[in-house]
């Protein structure tokens, strides 16, 4: 990465699920920490950020599902493989522009992001985790990671229960201008998708003033 990017100084590791354009309370936690560990080693469940991220839509608070291919049993994250029997990143992409084609910095950005839409990854994590790499290519900011090994249910610096999608988990995020705020008012939480096309190169900024 340029070295011209923003660099984090805190040193510490914390462990993350790599989740769809990760929410931005997740990448403000990931802020804070020095190296990122994404967890590889646990079972996948379902309705959980790893396969889903929320947008604004013009109707309010849109999902975007990935579909994934349906096994028997318990399976790992790491080897669940994504489902194109439908053409879901046409779905998504179509959705994206219609929610933010008239927000600030659609245009700046959407270009860099088309080719998650284009490229078919077998692999789930490996989608979200070049998800990852391009928003914070985008930020910009240098966040290294790596991936668990084994699983472990006591980490330090854990922050895995950031994947849960219905979490209650009080996030209290500094508001910021949405395209739909006079339709449905504030949402919170929302993909980092949002906070970079409405608030562009400072949306950094907004992700470090919220640590």
């Amino acid at each position: 990465m340029d070295n011209s990017k923003f660099k984090i100084q805190n040193l510490e590791f914390s462990t993350f699920h790599p989740t769809y354009f990760s929410s931005i309370y997740q990448f403000v936690k990931m802020l804070q920490t020095g190296t990122i560990i994404f967890e590889a080693a646990d079972n996948f469940q379902k309705q959980t950020y790893r396969n889903r991220c929320y947008i604004y839509g013009a109707n309010g608070k849109q999902l975007l599902n990935i579909p994934t291919q349906k096994v028997s049993g318990k399976q790992l994250t790491k080897d669940v493989k994504i489902d194109y029997s439908e053409n879901w990143q046409s779905l998504h992409l179509k959705s994206l522009i219609s929610a933010y084609r008239s927000s600030p910095f659609f245009e700046f950005y959407i270009d860099d992001l088309q080719i998650l839409f284009t490229k078919k990854e077998e692999f789930l994590m490996d989608l979200n985790i070049n998800t990852f790499k391009i928003i914070t290519d985008l930020l910009p900011v240098k966040i290294p990671f790596s991936k668990t090994i084994t699983f472990s249910n006591e980490l330090e610096n854990d922050f895995r229960s950031l994947v849960n999608s219905k979490s209650k988990e009080m996030h209290h995020l500094p508001k910021y201008t949405q395209v739909f705020n006079d339709k449905h008012g504030y949402l919170e939480n929302l993909s980092i998708l949002d906070l970079l096309f409405n608030e562009g190169p400072n949306a950094l900024l907004y992700l470090e003033k919220a640590l």
